[in-house]
């Protein structure tokens, strides 16, 4: 049992975070999508009692609204996200996206002090490079959007393709991050895995030195991979979203995981996310917390690698101090 929260004092931004509005027929966003369901295994988070009593409250509930995802943020002492729409349009066949660029402007334009807009305005290649163009330039200079996500499965190709570099030179050029999916693709029908290793950044950090990359997922499991390209380019950001509940569940299995990304770029490199999803993923927004704030870096494993210790001040600059940086964002505590 995990027993009540404790808040603690950690400036937070949640470098990965999905709203969208109420969704009354999931099941035509999802159909055959079944590894949705198995995503929480692999985080070791549907073995705890919570997770039943919560999958139980929340059956039925597919929403995440920003009010919503506000009042989770303040229970579990998040200042603030990086909201991004949701495309899911792979599973659907083309057909329709589960949120928009417009949708989530609305609301960082409603919260400008919890929100940070995060665009995506792919695939890329499929509606044509020109077009996203204009949309990236059009959300930056008129809607503040501060940073940009590049899902690779969805465009059907390698980051590396020479086709995505005019992208990436506007992107330069507007001088904003961009994040990228890597390591494994989540789910059935989300794309293939290859499109997402780590390997492949390493042209386009090479080609665009000035380009700031945020790996989501720390390439899971090719982390190592991804800390060999990162130790190469210090444009390159290793974020640990969607992993952190890990410190809880298999401690050992994230320690290696932060620890290596530690010792290949260093602390201030290294970024804290929850890849929030929807309020059945409630539980693994609070793990995300914990299994950070509350992880010491086990004696075993240092003697064994040569790891130093989790400091308090590493913990900050992992849970918000980095990319506050990184976005020109005051850190300062937003939470009641």
């Amino acid at each position: 049992m995990l027993g009540d929260f404790k808040k603690d004092e950690y400036f937070k931004i949640d470098v990965e975070s999905h709203i969208y509005p109420p969704v009354l027929e999931m099941d035509y966003f999802t159909r055959r999508h079944k590894s949705r369901y198995t995503l929480f295994e692999r985080l070791g988070v549907s073995a705890l009692p919570e997770y039943q009593e919560m999958s139980e409250r929340m059956r039925g509930v597919w929403s995440s609204e920003p009010e919503v995802v506000i009042e989770l943020m303040d229970m579990y002492g998040i200042d603030m996200a990086c909201v991004m729409r949701e495309n899911m349009m792979m599973i659907t066949s083309w057909a329709y996206p589960m949120a928009t660029n417009r949708y989530v402007f609305s609301a960082c334009e409603k919260y400008p002090e919890r929100f940070i807009f995060q665009a995506n305005v792919g695939p890329v290649l499929r509606r044509g490079v020109k077009n996203a163009i204009w949309e990236l330039e059009y959300l930056v200079k008129e809607k503040n959007c501060r940073l940009i996500k590049m899902y690779l499965p969805e465009e059907e190709t390698y980051p590396n393709d020479p086709q995505l570099y005019p992208f990436y030179e506007k992107i330069c050029e507007l001088d904003i991050p961009m994040t990228v999916h890597t390591g494994m693709s989540w789910g059935q029908l989300l794309g293939p895995s290859k499109y997402c290793r780590p390997i492949y950044l390493d042209d386009v950090a090479t080609e665009f030195p000035e380009l700031k990359i945020i790996g989501f997922h720390a390439g899971w499991p090719y982390c190592r991979e991804m800390n060999m390209v990162a130790s190469n380019h210090i444009n390159m950001y290793i974020s640990l979203s969607l992993l952190v509940p890990w410190g809880i569940t298999m401690p050992w299995r994230f320690a290696e995981i932060l620890g290596e990304a530690i010792q290949s770029v260093g602390v201030d490199r290294v970024i804290w996310g929850t890849d929030y999803f929807g309020p059945f993923c409630e539980l693994a927004m609070r793990l995300s917390v914990e299994g950070l704030s509350d992880f010491e870096m086990p004696d075993e494993l240092r003697g064994r690698y040569g790891l130093p210790p989790l400091t308090d001040e590493d913990k900050a600059k992992i849970f918000g101090l980095n990319l506050a940086k990184l976005l020109g964002v005051e850190a300062k505590r937003r939470t009641p």
